[in-house]
C-alpha cells in the first residue's frame, strides 16, 4: 500500500506526535466506536490505562490530556491549542467528562487515568487500553490502541496487517487506486525512470488520484501544511517566557532579535545563514513544547526540521516559488513513506534516528530536488542524510519533547543542508542505497536498549536526574 504525503504531514497540537496526537485520536476513534455500536447512552464510566513509553513520559508528553481531549470528541488536526488546558484541567477539576457533548459521565482522573509504569505491551511499546463500563461497572466494551509514530494510530488487533498500520489516523474504505504504487526507494525511482518522472511529479500523480482526479485541491492541501509550518516559524520567533514544566527560558525570540538588529552581519560572516536556518527549526520546537498547532514531519519530535529547511529554501536561495515549495514537500513525503513503511518513525521504537533522522533525510532529499539534482542525487541526500543519524539515542529529560529535541531539530536542518550540498557536487553515484540505510536504521533502532527509547531511564535523562540530585 503506498501512503499519501498527508499521512506524513499531518496538522496537530505539540508536544508529540506519538504521544499527544495518537492518544487524541485514539480517544476520539473509541469514541466513535461507542457511537457505532449504540453503546454511548449505556456508559457511565472510561477508564484508561497507559503502558511502555506511553506511561514512563506520558504526563510530560501530555499523554493523558490528549487522551482524554479526544474522547471530549476533540481532534488534534481542528482543536484550538490555546484551548486544551483549559478543557483537561476542567475535566479535572470538575470530575466530570462530556463525551463529545452527547453524555455527561462521572471521571474521576486519580483512579481512571492509570500509568502502568513497569508493564510494556507485547505489540509495541506506545500502547494504551480503553474500558467503557455501564452503571453497574460492567466492561461493555475495551480496545488495545498501539501509536506508532507520526500521529498513526493501529488496533492491536490491526498490527500484523501492515495495509492497516500503514494506514491513516482512522480507518479508510474505498480508497482511490494510485497509478504509480511503490513499496521502497527502488521501486519509486524505477518509476520514475520508466515514465520521465521526477519524484515530486509522481507523488502528485498519486494524490490527484487519492482527490478524485483534483489536483487543485492537492496543491490547496499541500499550501495549507506550508502555511501553518510557516505560521509556526514566526509565532516561535516572537514568543517570550518559558517553556512549560521545564521552566526552561525560550530562546528563539532572542535569536531572532539579535538578527535582526544585525542585518550587515551575513555581509561579512557567511555563517549567519546557519543561524538562522538553526532559529527556524527551534522557533518551531519551542511552540511545539508549549502545546502548539504544527505539522508532524515526519513527527512531532522532528516537527522543526522539514519548516526550517523550507524557509531556507525560500529566503536564502534565488528562484524559489511556490511550485518548489509544493514539489519540495511531495518529495519529502515520498520519501517519508519509504520510512513510515519499511521501517518506523517512532522514537520509542527506534530512537531518535526514527524521527529526527528521518526527517532530516526527508529535507534533504527535497532540497536536493527543488535546487535542480536528479533523481539519483536526490536518492543520494535522502541517503546521506540518515547515514549520519543513525544511533541517535531517544532520552529526553523528564519525559519532556524539549531537551536535547528542540536543539537537534536545529543541527538536523543544518545536516540536511550539507546532506543536499554533497550530493549535488556528485553525479548521483554512491555506495549505499536509500533502501539499505532505511533497514539499517530499523535493525540499529532494534538493538538500542529499550531504556534509550523515549523512557527517560537511560542517557541524558539519567545525568539529567544525577545532577539535580547533586
Amino acid at each position: 500500500m503506498t501512503l499519501s504525503i498527508f499521512d506524513i504531514f499531518k496538522i496537530g497540537i505539540g508536544p508529540s506526535s506519538s504521544h499527544t496526537v495518537g492518544p487524541m485520536w485514539a480517544g476520539h476513534r473509541f469514541l466513535s466506536d461507542l457511537r457505532e455500536k449504540g453503546l454511548l447512552d449505556t456508559i457511565a464510566s472510561v477508564r484508561v490505562g497507559l503502558y511502555g513509553s506511553l506511561a514512563l513520559t506520558g504526563v510530560g508528553h501530555g499523554t493523558d490530556k490528549a487522551t482524554l481531549l479526544g474522547l471530549a470528541g476533540y481532534r488534534p488536526d481542528t482543536m484550538n491549542p490555546d484551548e486544551a488546558d483549559k478543557v483537561y484541567e476542567h475535566i479535572k477539576a470538575s470530575g466530570k467528562l462530556n463525551l463529545a457533548g452527547e453524555r455527561e459521565i462521572d471521571y474521576n482522573y486519580d483512579t481512571q487515568m492509570i500509568f502502568h509504569y513497569g508493564e510494556t505491551l507485547p505489540e509495541h511499546p506506545n500502547a494504551m487500553r480503553i474500558y467503557a463500563s455501564d452503571a453497574n461497572g460492567i466492561v461493555v466494551y475495551y480496545k488495545t490502541y498501539l501509536s506508532v509514530g507520526g500521529g498513526f494510530v493501529v488496533c492491536a488487533d490491526e498490527f500484523n496487517d501492515k495495509d492497516k498500520q500503514n494506514g491513516t489516523e482512522a480507518p479508510v474504505s474505498g480508497v482511490p487506486t494510485v497509478p504509480y504504487p511503490f513499496k521502497n526507494a527502488a521501486e519509486m525511482l524505477d518509476l520514475c525512470q520508466k515514465h520521465n518522472l521526477t519524484i515530486a511529479e509522481l507523488a502528485l500523480e498519486n494524490e490527484k488520484a487519492l482527490a478524485g482526479g483534483d489536483i487543485e485541491l492537492v496543491y490547496q492541501r499541500i499550501d495549507a501544511i506550508w502555511d501553518v509550518m510557516r505560521n509556526c516559524i514566526d509565532r516561535g520567533m516572537k514568543m517570550e517566557g518559558i517553556l512549560p514544566v521545564s521552566g526552561i527560558k525560550r530562546r528563539a525570540s532572542m535569536t531572532h532579535k539579535t538578527l535582526m538588529a544585525n542585518p550587515e552581519a551575513m555581509l561579512t560572516d557567511h555563517f549567519v545563514i546557519m543561524d538562522w536556518v538553526t532559529l527556524f527549526a527551534m522557533a518551531v520546537n519551542e511552540e511545539n513544547a508549549c502545546g502548539g498547532r504544527v505539522v508532524t514531519a515526519p513527527t512531532n519530535g522532528a516537527a522543526g526540521v522539514i519548516p526550517a529547511v523550507i524557509a531556507y529554501y525560500t529566503r536564502f536561495t534565488k528562484g524559489a516559488d511556490q511550485k518548489g515549495v509544493r514539489d519540495f514537500l511531495a518529495t519529502a513525503g515520498a520519501i517519508g513513506m519509504l520510512y513510515k513503511m519499511n521501517a518506523s518513525i517512532s522514537g520509542a521504537e527506534a530512537g531518535c534516528q526514527a524521527e529526527v533522522g528521518s526527517a532530516c533525510s526527508m529535507a534533504a532529499g527535497a532540497l536536493a530536488a527543488v535546487l535542480g539534482g536528479n533523481i539519483h542525487q536526490v536518492e543520494n541526500a535522502a541517503e546521506i542524510g540518515m547515514e549520519h543519524n543513525l544511533g541517535m539515542t531517544c532520552d529526553p529529560i523528564a519525559g519532556l519533547v524539549q531537551v536535547p529535541c528542540i536543539e537537534r531539530n536545529g543541527m538536523a536542518a543544518i545536516k540536511a543542508i550539507t546532506a543536499t550540498r554533497m550530493a549535488l557536487r556528485g553525479d548521483g553515484s554512491h555506495e549505499v542505497s536509500l533502501d539499505s540505510v532505511i533497514e539499517t536504521m530499523y535493525r540499529t533502532g532494534l538493538d538500542i536498549q529499550a531504556k534509550y527509547r523515549e523512557t527517560s531511564l537511560g542517557g541524558l535523562a539519567v545525568y539529567a536526574k544525577k545532577q539535580q540530585v547533586a
